[in-house]
C-alpha cells in the first residue's frame, strides 16, 4: 500500500512539476506575449495528456482497469488542484486574479487533457490486446484449448 500512495505521489508531483515548468516559461521567457504563453500552454497540455497515455498504457497490461482507474483519478485530483491553486501562487499571481471563468477553465481544460490521455493509452492498449482483460481471456482460451476432450462412458 505504502509503493501505491509514493507511484501516486510522484506522478501527481511529476504531472505538477510539468505545470509548473510551463509557468516559469511563460512568466520569464513571455511575460507579454500572449500568443506565445498560449502555445507553451498547449504544450504543457499535450505533455500532461501523453503522460497520461504512457500510464494508461503501462498500468493497463498489468492490472485491472478498476484498479488503475481509481489511482489515475486520485492523481489527476491532486495534481489539477496544485496546478490551478498552488501553481499560480509560486510565480506571484492570485489563483483568482483573471476571474472565475479563466479559473473554471483551467478545471475545465485539465479534466479535458487528462481524460483524453487516459482513454487514448488504454484504447491503444486494448486495440492491441495488451490491456489486462484481453490477456486474462487469451490465457483462458488457450488453457481451455489445451485440454483434451474428456470422453463420457456409459
Amino acid at each position: 500500500m505504502d509503493r501505491r500512495w509514493r507511484t501516486i505521489g510522484v506522478l501527481a508531483g511529476g504531472l505538477f512539476a510539468v505545470n509548473m515548468v510551463a509557468r516559469l516559461i511563460t512568466r520569464f521567457g513571455f511575460d507579454n506575449d500572449d500568443a506565445a504563453a498560449d502555445r507553451v500552454t498547449l504544450v504543457m497540455f499535450v505533455v500532461i495528456g501523453l503522460t497520461l497515455a504512457v500510464v494508461a498504457f503501462r498500468w493497463g497490461r498489468v492490472r485491472p482497469l478498476a484498479a488503475w482507474a481509481a489511482d489515475v483519478a486520485v492523481v489527476v485530483l491532486i495534481a489539477m488542484a496544485l496546478t490551478v491553486l498552488v501553481g499560480p501562487l509560486l510565480v506571484g499571481y492570485s489563483p483568482f486574479a483573471d476571474g472565475a471563468g479563466t479559473f473554471f477553465a483551467q478545471i475545465w481544460l485539465y479534466l479535458l487533457a487528462t481524460g483524453l490521455g487516459a482513454l487514448g493509452g488504454y484504447l491503444v492498449a486494448t486495440a492491441l490486446g495488451l490491456d489486462y482483460r484481453s490477456q486474462q481471456l487469451k490465457r483462458y482460451a488457450e488453457v481451455k484449448a489445451a485440454k483434451p476432450r474428456r470422453v463420457v462412458r456409459r
